[in-house]
């Protein structure tokens, strides 16, 4: 599995499946955020996965982004229950590749420390006083869980300091399963404001990390982003941008991008000159615009 990527091909990401969840009628507002249907609409989740396949993605990535054991041990759910809703994030995911009859690849998503929080620090790093180790450690478990399930990759995604990322380069290293790890990015810096190149550089020496990447992020100027990540590391970028929109973590709720911000199909060519290999959305995307994105990639083979 870690030559998925050498042979140059583009590969189709699907879009946000908390977009699409929230978009067949359920509740995703509390603390675990889709992760909360693992427990509650497990069929809603391996229909949500259907939707993204059936439009074309080569890979989806689990239900497990806000999945931790510690963050289901503060929403009341005990060690062993959490860990299976882990696990089952896999097969839930397995089983709509199956339904699919399509040949796609399963990334277990694994979201920062702030998503656990639950209150909007993905999208500032700031954790306070919460350093790499205490970040390996919290890490480490999900990491371990959806290898053992059998993801063919690991989606370290929304990263949004070095700290962090530091953290999530050991474990993977450690760990040796195939993985990407995708910052959340203003420009060409982290959301805690350092150079994302010094980050994305520090996934040179690892050789589990098949791609680096950026998401969660305004379409904007996410093309400079990518051309840096890969200049930056050596390896292929994953590039799967919202939808411009912003997050109020406060009122939990999406405020609207403005008309020039939003997903624009004809930037997928330039970032795959950049040097993107996997390629599609995050928050607020779905799944018709992961089938104009396929669209383009495939005219573009």
């Amino acid at each position: 599995m870690s030559d998925v990527l050498s042979g140059g091909r583009v590969l189709v990401l699907d879009g946000g499946l908390s977009t699409e969840l929230e978009s067949r009628g359920h509740d995703i507002s509390g603390r675990l955020w889709s992760a909360q249907l693992l427990m509650d609409a497990p069929d809603a989740v391996v229909a949500a996965h259907r939707a993204y396949l059936d439009a074309g993605a080569d890979i989806v990535t689990t239900a497990s982004y806000q999945a931790s054991p510690e963050g289901f041990a503060r929403a009341g759910v005990d060690l062993a229950t959490g860990s299976g809703l882990i696990r089952q994030s896999v097969l839930l995911a397995l089983r709509a590749v199956e339904e699919s009859g399509r040949p796609a690849l399963i990334a277990g998503s694994v979201g920062p420390y702030g998503a656990m929080l639950a209150d909007g620090s993905e999208y500032t790093g700031d954790y306070g006083d919460v350093g790499v180790d205490e970040l390996r450690a919290f890490h480490r478990p999900r990491l371990e869980l959806l290898a053992e399930a059998g993801v063919d990759l690991i989606a370290a995604e929304t990263v949004p300091s070095l700290a962090e990322v530091e953290a999530l380069l050991a474990e993977l290293d450690r760990l040796g399963h195939p993985a990407w790890i995708s910052l959340t990015t203003v420009g060409s810096r982290t959301r805690r404001g350092e150079p994302a190149a010094e980050a994305f550089a520090l996934a040179a020496s690892v050789p589990s990390v098949i791609a680096v990447g950026v998401n969660c992020t305004s379409p904007v100027g996410i093309g400079e982003t990518v051309a840096v990540a890969h200049e930056a590391s050596g390896k292929p970028v994953a590039v799967y941008p919202n939808s411009g929109e912003g997050w109020d973590a406060g009122r939990r709720a999406w405020t609207p991008a403005p008309p020039s911000q939003g997903l624009l199909l004809g930037d997928v060519d330039g970032w795959v000159t950049s040097g993107a290999q996997i390629v599609g959305g995050c928050c607020r995307v779905g799944p018709e615009q992961i089938r104009a994105i396929a669209g383009v990639v495939s005219s573009t083979a």
